[in-house]
């Protein structure tokens, strides 16, 4: 019998894989997946404050994107950015898969929120995918000239001064192609203002300080690695 060959890729350390990227990539995506679909719940406080639920977490992902661009540089995150992309216009196929594919009569009701739910979904990832590119690559793009001008020095500055830019570009094509004629134009008019607002609020006071733990954890990481 011929003897197989051991793999020259099984036993280098760490397989050539960059841990920390392969990490943040995939919390950068599944945020990105959740986000999208808990958009289609719309909360309201009071009757004064509109926003949906992704607005929660979207901020997050955000952060990841700037540890993104901070440690890997602009072109990594822009394959990242993509990627993303990609998987969001896969999730919007496979629920659609599932929302045409029949179902018992017993299941009706849950077939029926699952198709409301679902039936909903591309509008709100189409409206997401369009404020998603806006909105990251120019997040992205912003970092690392902030970066330059500041010669590498307060990261707060590039995570919340490019924030502030990308959250425009990305809140108002998002909610008027995701929400438009399902709600009031005052509505309309205020989900845009409390998501622009509120994003850039938890990207403050919780994103940021997110980002630089992430960041030093992951220059912990790697010192680590190489001792």
């Amino acid at each position: 019998m011929d003897k197989v060959s051991e793999n020259p890729f099984k036993n280098r350390r760490g397989n050539g894989i960059d841990t920390p990227l392969l990490v943040v990539t995939a919390l950068f995506v599944t945020l990105y997946l959740t986000s999208n679909i808990m958009a289609v719940k719309v909360i309201s406080i009071f009757g004064l404050f509109y926003f949906d639920a992704g607005t929660v977490t979207f901020p997050f992902a955000y952060m990841l994107g700037d540890v993104l661009t901070e440690l890997w540089g602009f072109r990594t995150a822009k394959r990242v950015i993509w990627l993303t992309f990609f998987c969001n216009l896969l999730l919007v196929v496979c629920t659609q898969i599932g929302v045409w594919l029949p179902s018992p009569e017993y299941l009706g009701e849950t077939a029926g929120a699952y198709n409301h739910v679902f039936n909903y979904v591309p509008r709100i990832v189409i409206g997401s995918l369009v404020g998603f590119l806006l909105g990251e690559l120019s997040n992205a793009w912003l970092m690392e000239r902030i970066k330059e001008r500041t010669k590498g020095r307060r990261l707060w500055v590039r995570t919340i001064g490019s924030s502030a830019v990308a959250y425009l570009f990305d809140s108002l094509p998002f909610v008027l192609i995701a929400f438009w004629g399902t709600v009031s134009t005052h509505d309309l008019v205020l989900m845009i203002a409390f998501q622009y607002v509120s994003k850039l609020l938890i990207e403050g006071f919780f994103g940021t300080p997110m980002a630089y733990a992430f960041i030093k954890g992951i220059a912990s990481f790697k010192s680590g690695r190489k001792e």
